[in-house]
């Protein structure tokens, strides 16, 4: 078992972490916390490494340097199936099973968990209307019978269902309408305030990391150049995050940055 000592209340910890792929870094030196109820964006450019830090989190990947903990555990000491059921994940494409009704997708770790019958329905519903989907109109429809929009909603109520500490969520809403993406993203902030999780959402859209982000950790060629809250980040002199402030021109950001 680690012996490392890691501050109590963390729900993700990074230390010096790593990875390369056939001998090509791809991330290096990437250290930050995350402690419950804090959204930590991760921003940069395509190819920074900001998904592979995501994946590496839950062990889709494994690191090839440093040390992860999660719940105060080293990563290394966890069953792999037993840490993904204790973390959410949310990707662009959701990765609903398509044959598969939004109940029995929404049930699917509850289930897995052992969870009594009547607790998984009473979770579905729970779940279903906490996205803002009625249980009647949506509950025995296919992914294929929903919008974009819908479907994105019945993964973060999937990915929520087990009531897990962590939730991870990669570029949840880039392939949306830009109407659908603000008003899910106005809900998600409202649910992230409540719900109280550790989040770590990965995007290039520094509009949206504004709006959602507690934190904001920017990264620029596998390395985290740097971590600051929303309005730091707006007058930082980092070259990499004058140029994404930068892209904002004369554009309003969504409510202001991490305001109404």
């Amino acid at each position: 078992m680690s012996v490392t000592a890691v501050p109590d209340g963390l729900a993700v910890e990074l230390r010096k972490v790593g990875y390369s792929l056939n001998s090509k870094r791809i991330i290096s030196g990437v250290s930050f916390q995350v402690a419950p109820g804090e959204t930590l964006v991760l921003l940069g450019r395509s190819g920074s490494g900001k998904t592979t830090t995501l994946k590496l989190i839950n062990r889709l990947l494994e690191s090839s340097s440093g040390e992860i903990f999660v719940e105060g555990r080293s990563q290394v000491d966890w069953d792999p199936i037993r840490l993904r059921r204790r973390i959410g994940y949310v990707i662009q494409d959701v990765g609903l099973f398509p044959h598969w009704t939004v109940k029995q997708n929404v049930a699917m770790v509850p289930r897995l968990e052992g969870w009594p019958e009547p607790r998984v329905r009473e979770r579905v519903r729970e779940m279903l209307e906490l996205v803002g989907l009625e249980i009647g109109k949506f509950a025995m429809r296919k992914p294929g019978e929903l919008s974009g929009g819908q479907r994105q909603r019945v993964g973060v109520a999937r990915a929520l269902a087990a009531d897990p500490p962590i939730l991870l969520m990669d570029e949840p809403f880039g392939a949306l309408d830009p109407v659908t993406r603000a008003e899910l993203q106005r809900e998600f902030r409202e649910l992230a305030a409540r719900l109280k999780k550790a989040i770590v959402f990965v995007t290039h859209d520094v509009r949206e990391a504004l709006f959602l982000g507690t934190r904001i950790g920017l990264f620029a060629d596998g390395r985290l150049v740097g971590l600051y809250e929303p309005d730091e980040f707006l007058h930082s002199r980092d070259p990499e995050a004058h140029a994404f402030v930068e892209s904002l021109g004369d554009g309003n950001i969504i409510g202001g940055a991490n305001g109404g």
